[in-house]
């Protein structure tokens, strides 16, 4: 079963791959309609169409970029470089380990990075947003931030020592999960609470996308759940309270409009509040 897995991930083509995508997005839209958070009140496709439009400039980073992923992966595995390849781990220390690292390295540092560094955030901001949280909107990156998660990615491979598998692996629960945890989908609480335990959901992850501070700054997991735990980063409220966007740009005729959030990360920087919790949720 194992080997079978790793055969696959190691030899997964593009449209597999692009399956993989394609079918996340049209599965978890199903269940958005027949299980919503919120009766969102917008435009569904026109919505879809501009975050299409940025998972379509992902893809084409990504896709400009893959050798040197690859070539990294291949280099550390050629060496014996990096945690997996010193600790000398079995096959599935190697899956376990090396997709826990993959996803702290990879997303939660990453992300946490992102809202930290000024110039970085100027990019990232364009994720933020988007004022109806949906399975589509796990995919809305400037190009300039699909670089920024490129090289975070490539840094982790090298770090974690991974083989060309596991990084595909990794990168297709990724794309899976963040897809499962933007959409608009409410997840019955008891369900909600066995699988937060281990892996970032709807009512843990929309949280993050509440238009003001610190909940912005509050629940940054991708795949696992954990790491906020551990760094103290997470939080729990009423989701049917939240109120989606970033505080800076919240005009319409800015976040519904591709050209000009192609050029925020250019324009001069907005400065966010600080709110009081109290005062929020």
């Amino acid at each position: 079963m194992l080997d079978s897995i790793i055969d696959y991930f190691a030899n997964i083509s593009s449209l597999h791959r692009t399956i993989i995508l394609v079918g996340g997005i049209a599965f978890f839209s199903l269940i958005e309609s027949a299980v919503p958070l919120m009766s969102l009140n917008y435009k569904r496709w026109k919505h879809a169409g501009i975050n299409i439009f940025f998972t379509l400039t992902t893809i084409i980073v990504n896709f400009f970029l893959a050798f040197i992923l690859v070539k990294s992966s291949d280099w550390v595995v050629a060496h014996n470089f990096g945690i997996v390849q010193w600790l000398n781990l079995s096959t599935i220390s190697v899956l376990i380990v090396g997709l826990l690292l993959l996803d702290f390295l990879g997303a939660w540092l990453a992300h946490w990075v992102q809202h930290h560094v000024t110039w970085m955030w100027k990019f990232h901001l364009i994720h933020h947003s988007d004022q109806n949280i949906d399975t589509t909107s796990a995919n809305r990156h400037h190009p300039g931030e699909s670089v920024i998660r490129f090289v975070f990615t490539i840094m982790a491979t090298i770090v974690v020592g991974a083989p060309m598998w596991l990084v595909f692996l990794y990168q297709s629960m990724s794309v899976v999960l963040s897809q499962f945890n933007h959409a608009n989908i409410i997840l019955p609480s008891w369900i909600d609470k066995i699988l937060v335990s281990v892996i970032c959901t709807p009512n843990m992850h929309h949280v993050h996308h509440h238009y003001r501070m610190p909940y912005s700054d509050m629940n940054y997991g991708n795949i696992f759940s954990f790491w906020d735990r551990i760094f103290s980063t997470y939080t729990k409220v009423d989701n049917k309270k939240l109120n989606y966007g970033v505080d800076t740009h919240m005009n319409n005729t800015e976040v519904d409009n591709i050209g000009y959030m192609l050029k925020i990360p250019f324009l001069p920087y907005r400065n966010r509040i600080e709110y009081d919790e109290e005062e929020i949720l």
